[in-house]
């Protein structure tokens, strides 16, 4: 099946303790059906410290966000949108807003 989310694009939260924050895909895990936001679903983890390079304490890092609760960014409206798919005549598959019917893929 067709990824609708890919890494980079703008999305929104729908639900949970984020919902209504922005922010852009940093990775996307499809096994699992989640995806890493930046800025969102933050969460501490306390590490060790690691030789030289990192320091000990507590880090803040995203954790995983279920592809459910995230919502594209239509990039005429900035409003959240449902992803559909077209093909264009030279045969190429793309994505499209469902909202505008603008292309997403470049």
């Amino acid at each position: 099946m067709a990824a609708k989310i890919r890494k980079g694009d703008r999305v929104q939260v729908l639900a949970g303790k984020d919902k209504g924050r922005q922010g852009e895909v940093i990775k996307v895990m499809p096994t699992e059906g989640r995806a890493l936001v930046q800025g969102v679903n933050l969460v501490k983890k306390h590490e060790k410290p690691q030789g030289m390079g990192r320091p000990g304490g507590i880090q803040e890092k995203e954790a995983g966000i279920h592809l459910s609760n995230l919502a594209l960014l239509d990039p005429k409206s900035g409003k959240p949108t449902r992803v559909g798919f077209k093909v264009l005549e030279d045969g190429k598959k793309v994505r499209v807003a469902k909202a505008s019917g603008e292309v997403l893929d470049a």
